[in-house]
């Protein structure tokens, strides 16, 4: 009787997580494994359904090229100067997108890139495997890049 019970409990659980498991919702390394970003939906409904933020460094560089403690790293690359100062840690990296068909897929959005501080259109969808495909470009995503992030568990 207790396996019963067990059995029963387990699978008025498991849809539960296998949908949070089965979503662009969550924490994911990037594919350079230098950035943690939390995947959530977005505050204002203006930036869209989804929304991500900087959550962890992976020891990030200064302007000079030596490591910094990831709490006081800076957006030093941006192309706006007033952003330059802004810390790391909390900055927007993706936002503006819109739901497709797919509940998995968002299209139209912007990805900023800290590496080089432009911001990109984009594209981001949950693979089959779990993890996460965006895709950058200017134009057309026939222009562009796609990188492959992996869930932080």
């Amino acid at each position: 009787m207790r396996k019963l019970f067990l059995a029963a409990l387990f699978a008025a659980f498991a849809p539960v997580v296998s949908a949070q498991a089965q979503s662009v919702m969550g924490t994911w390394l990037t594919a350079s494994g230098k950035a943690q970003v939390k995947i959530d939906p977005c505050t204002d409904p203006a930036s869209g359904p989804i929304c991500g933020f900087i959550v962890g460094l992976i020891e990030p560089k200064g302007p000079d090229g030596v490591v910094v403690a990831p709490d006081v790293a800076n957006d030093f690359r941006n192309e706006n100067p007033a952003l330059r100062s802004r810390k790391v840690i909390g900055m927007p990296l993706i936002w503006g997108f819109k739901k497709t068909s797919d509940p998995n897929a968002y299209d139209g959005g912007q990805i900023y890139n800290g590496e080089n501080g432009k911001t990109y259109s984009a594209n981001i969808s949950l693979q089959p495997d779990g993890t996460l495909r965006l895709r950058g470009y200017v134009g057309s995503p026939m222009f562009g890049e796609t990188q492959i992030w992996t869930r932080v568990k």
